[in-house]
């Protein structure tokens, strides 16, 4: 296993869920005095897996068709502009 990969991805994704809007509902669920914290712990873990393994899934899947470059140019362009757009908005 490729410790340095595994700490990156880790990193990244572990601050970009922070203060995002699933983590705000999960904070929301748990509020809730009547439902097991455990529950809402496990369900969004859960979800997050899902997630995290369609990614995986498709990147593997894309990664077939059009080179890692490529990739890394389309994501790198597609956050700027939803970076761009969201400063417009603001």
């Amino acid at each position: 296993m490729d410790y340095k990969i595994l700490l990156t991805v880790f990193a990244t994704v572990f601050i970009a869920e922070l203060g995002d809007k699933t983590q705000l509902a999960t904070m929301l669920f748990a509020a809730d005095k009547e439902v097991s914290k455990w529950t809402i712990f496990f369900g969004a873990s859960l979800a997050l897996i899902a997630t995290s393994a369609i990614g995986v899934l498709a990147g593997s899947v894309i990664s077939d068709y059009i080179s890692e470059k490529h990739l890394h140019y389309v994501a790198g362009t597609g956050f700027i502009i939803i970076g761009a757009w969201t400063l417009i908005k603001a």
